[in-house]
């Protein structure tokens, strides 16, 4: 094992213990599953990571029948990694391969080009996917039932079986169809896209074929793209569908931002980002007094750190209500919107929260000689879109 790979060894153990199973419901005859989880604990645990998952039904009959399945996350290497691609992601997974899947990142490197990422510069793009590879390494993702396959490569290994696959799909599918997939790509229906742009979710849908994924556990953004692979089913009379779970798309920190953005530095928290970028950032987020909804802070306290440490902390004064630790999202907010949580107590809270989960990914990007070359790389790169 390299020495990148052993390095946060012990981070990966210690979020391991924070994925929790919730109870499920009374125990039945089943045979044990490697896991050691039973058929409600593995469901259970697969379906928190989604806000929305297509369908609850054919998730737990995967499960039931299928001992291994393959869950399958794709990304373009496009920019430096914000924290619910870092994070989230690393939590995301790590649950899933706790629930006995393997886990199949597809990095896409001809996807980004073709979108024109990092202006098309196919050697960049992969420096890119390199840097994003060690910052999950970094930050405790469970890589022991892993695998980060290269588009470019994987593709040219079995191109007959892979373009035979996008041209079958193309070929059933309308223009007006395919362009509603524009999303995937950050796009919108009305923008002007180039044929490649065209060409994209076509390829996008024929990548779950390709890996043989089970299941499709991606963000709600790539929706469109995988009820697409479903419909295709459909076309080819295909019984056994990708599962769904589409995770929640973070906001952006600032007022009226939905998403986070790669090309706004001040829309994110980034993996790498020094205590002090932390700091500032949140200080200046959008965080309306007594406002739980559509509040990027609330939002950040109950997607990364309960998933992450299972309590939140908050420091304060004696005569502002005292220290206090928050057990549940559930009394955060109750509290939050009473007032009897006020940002500036939250704020300080949330920066320390999240500075203590980046740090071992600071850390590694300092003392690793290769992991830092990469990133003063990354951070030299424009970013296009």
């Amino acid at each position: 094992m390299s020495e990148a790979a052993a390095a946060p060894a012990a981070v990966a153990e210690q979020l391991d213990e924070k994925l929790k199973v919730t109870e499920g419901a009374a125990p039945v005859e089943e045979k044990p599953h490697p896991s050691g989880l039973s058929l409600e604990e593995r469901f259970q645990l697969a379906r928190s990571v989604a806000e929305e998952c297509l369908n609850d039904d054919e998730l737990r009959r995967l499960l039931a029948n299928k001992p291994v399945p393959v869950a399958y996350d794709g990304f373009e290497p496009s920019g430096r990694m914000h924290i619910a691609q870092g994070v989230m992601k690393a939590i995301n997974v790590n649950k899933l391969t706790k629930a006995g899947c393997n886990f199949k990142f597809w990095v896409a490197d001809w996807f980004a080009q073709l979108n024109n990422k990092m202006g098309g510069d196919l050697k960049k793009i992969q420096t890119v996917g390199k840097y994003m590879v060690e910052v999950w390494k970094a930050v405790g993702m469970d890589l022991s039932r892993v695998e980060f396959l290269s588009s470019s490569e994987e593709i040219n290994k079995r191109p007959d079986e892979y373009w035979t696959l996008v041209m079958d799909i193309a070929r059933k599918n309308s223009l007006k169809r395919i362009t509603r997939c524009s999303q995937i790509m950050g796009r919108t229906e009305s923008d002007d896209l180039t044929a490649a742009q065209i060409f994209y979710p076509c390829m996008q849908c024929a990548d779950i074929f390709f890996l043989k994924a089970d299941i499709c556990q991606l963000g709600m953004d790539q929706r469109k793209v995988n009820v697409l692979a479903r419909e295709y089913c459909d076309d080819i009379k295909r019984k056994l569908k990708p599962v769904i779970l589409s995770h929640r798309m973070m906001p952006g920190l600032l007022e009226g931002q939905e998403k986070m953005s790669k090309s706004d530095p001040n829309s994110a928290i980034f993996m790498e980002d020094s205590e002090q970028d932390v700091n500032s950032k949140i200080k200046k987020a959008f965080c309306p007094p007594q406002v739980a909804d559509g509040n990027p802070c609330v939002e950040y306290i109950k997607y990364i750190i309960f998933p992450w440490f299972g309590k939140f902390e908050v420091s304060r004064a004696e005569a502002n209500g005292g220290p206090k630790a928050y057990s549940s999202i559930e009394e955060l907010v109750a509290d939050y919107t009473s007032g009897a949580l006020h940002p500036a107590d939250l704020k300080p809270a949330l920066s320390k929260a999240l500075n203590a989960i980046l740090q071992p990914v600071r850390d590694h990007f300092e003392n690793n000689a290769e992991a830092k070359e990469l990133l003063k790389k990354v951070k030299s790169y424009k970013i296009t879109k």
